[in-house]
């Protein structure tokens, strides 16, 4: 298809939203390639891709990672990248040191730092004037002392983390003990926010909200990642989304974790400036690729409403969370009432292909001695620029 993103780089192919960007940047017609650092990622197994390349790790070669992008730019003469994960900020990184012939649908990295920094990120809301929960930044003994005689009203977490690892959620004052902070490995402590816990999904392009969705997780992989998700609506939400768009002129996808109180007040938590499942609901390809890629001033709204899943996923993490909970008769009621993502139009082959992709993360899980979902972003993610 001739005209302007005609070839169109997504990467992160091992995440499930890269194959539904994918799939529905394909059934718009353009030509998409897909780019990782795993050897088999779902992604590659769609109908959508016409080529995967495998990347170096970002994390742990960055600039191997940022001259393979680059060589892989010219070689298929792409004219628009698109991150869907954490590989978001090498990508920012390759394309401020470097002459790549190509679009990327991200802001500069000091605005993905920004936002990601789960303390910085309070901090822009509230001089946008936007009602925040009360955040400390905790780094070093002292700090965490300062806060340990109301750690019950507090929520702990690191400055650069993701799927709420290693969150602390009211914890007795003796658990701090097993907490670091450092300038080099910031936490922060967070009033606590009883309510009801909401995602958000945009695309914005100069400011201007492109794309929107809302939705609650029922279901997660361990305390973060969500596996099972539903769509709600909030104007209160999609204002405050609309205030950080705007303010920070922002170009690409971003998402926020956000609590809604009793009184309907929308706090924003913390922000991922990537994708994440709220990508799920849009399955219009036409649409979806007009508010990614066109002019138009509409906001596009989700295209369905139905609950969102991977049933593989649900058998590993939330079957035994049901069984511990005495859900059994919910998680039998929420499969049937939710499509499977990963369910396309002509196009069978990724579900097949999550099994193989599964096993190549548990051998690694395996070999490095961690859990599933480490695994599944240690080569990608990023914590920050003083990481180790």
């Amino acid at each position: 298809m001739p005209g302007p993103d005609n070839t169109i780089l997504v990467t992160g192919a091992r995440a499930p939203v890269a194959l539904h960007l994918a799939r529905l940047l394909h059934g718009a017609g353009r030509r998409v390639i897909l780019a990782d650092s795993p050897a088999r990622p779902i992604a590659a197994a769609s109908t959508a891709c016409a080529r995967y390349r495998r990347l170096p790790p970002p994390r742990f070669e960055p600039a191997a990672y940022a001259e393979a992008v680059e060589a892989l730019v010219r070689a298929e003469s792409i004219d628009l990248v698109i991150p869907t994960c954490e590989e978001v900020f090498y990508l920012a990184l390759a394309w401020r040191e470097r002459a790549i012939p190509a679009r990327l649908f991200a802001p500069g990295i000091e605005l993905l730092a920004q936002v990601h920094d789960k303390h910085a990120f309070v901090r822009l809301a509230e001089s946008l004037g936007l009602a925040v929960p009360e955040t400390t930044l905790l780094q070093s003994a002292a700090d965490l002392d300062a806060v340990r005689s109301h750690s019950r009203d507090l929520v702990f977490k690191p400055v650069w983390s993701r799927f709420a690892s290693q969150v602390l959620l009211r914890p007795l004052p003796g658990a701090l003990d097993a907490i670091s902070p450092s300038p080099a490995a910031p936490w922060v402590a967070q009033r606590f926010v009883p309510g009801n816990e909401i995602s958000a999904y945009a695309v914005a392009r100069d400011g201007a909200l492109k794309a929107f969705s809302l939705y609650r997780s029922l279901y997660r992989a361990g305390k973060g990642a969500s596996i099972y998700f539903e769509p709600v609506e909030d104007p209160a939400a999609r204002h405050l989304v609309e205030r950080i768009v705007a303010a920070t002129g922002w170009s690409g996808q971003i998402s926020f974790d956000l609590m809604r109180e009793a009184d309907g007040r929308v706090l924003p938590l913390e922000c991922n400036p990537r994708a994440v499942s709220g990508l799920h609901f849009f399955r219009d390809p036409l649409r979806f690729a007009d508010a990614l890629l066109g002019t138009g001033a509409e906001v596009r709204p989700p295209d369905v409403a139905t609950p969102q899943t991977v049933r593989l996923a649900m058998w590993i993490y939330g079957l035994p969370a049901a069984l511990r909970s005495g859900g059994l008769r919910g998680f039998r009621h929420a499969m049937r009432e939710a499509d499977d993502l990963l369910d396309w139009p002509d196009d069978p082959a990724p579900k097949k292909a999550q099994w193989r992709a599964l096993a190549e993360i548990a051998g690694l899980a395996w070999r490095e001695r961690i859990s599933l979902q480490a695994a599944s972003t240690r080569d990608m993610e990023w914590n920050g620029p003083l990481q180790t």
